[in-house]
């Protein structure tokens, strides 16, 4: 074989190697972009499911507890009202007969669910706080994954800096330390 064919065939190679590692640096920087913004995007369906549901969550468990207020507070009168009786005529409560109303005085009070409601909430409120950081963690994963290959060193040679910046993770807002307040 000629030293010229060896010569070409070398220089052949070489582009086919370098064309070869573009190409990998190039597509993986692609699919770890894809993946940051695809993280981010979680992030922001995390934060809009909170938007949702609180505001819902906590419009039932009020409406919950005003009921509860409300039933509770006939079903005392009523039994008040069976204790200040002097005859069998005042026992007449609410249209029901003397029968009716002594019935009411033996039955248990209403079944408070409220304490329940706001448990269910605080639960609720707490899983979906959980879910967001989750997707914050899962987002500054996907960011150091990407930073860190695009500053690799044959990364840094073949990839263009406006195409493929280095990124920046979460951060908390000036202030996110303190908790927000929730008002009932």
């Amino acid at each position: 074989m000629k030293p010229i064919y060896i010569v070409l065939i070398a220089i052949g190679s070489i582009i086919l190697f370098t064309f070869m590692g573009y190409y990998s640096v190039y597509s993986n920087a692609v699919s770890l972009q894809e993946n940051v913004d695809e993280k981010w995007n979680n992030v922001q369906s995390a934060y809009q499911r909170r938007a949702d549901l609180v505001p819902q969550l906590l419009a039932t468990v009020k409406g919950a507890a005003a009921n509860e207020k409300e039933i509770l507070l006939k079903v005392t009168q009523a039994r008040a009202g069976i204790v200040e009786a002097k005859t069998p005529g005042d026992l007449e409560i609410m249209g029901r007969k003397i029968e009716t109303a002594i019935n009411l005085a033996y039955e248990a009070y209403p079944q408070i669910k409220s304490t329940e409601n706001f448990q269910e909430f605080q639960k609720q409120l707490e899983g979906t706080e959980n879910r967001i950081n989750r997707e914050r963690d899962l987002f500054n994963e996907s960011i150091k994954s990407y930073n860190t290959h695009i500053r690799g060193l044959f990364a840094g040679i073949f990839l263009n800096k406006e195409v493929f910046p280095r990124k920046k993770g979460f951060s908390a807002k000036a202030g996110a330390e303190n908790a927000p307040e929730v008002k009932f």
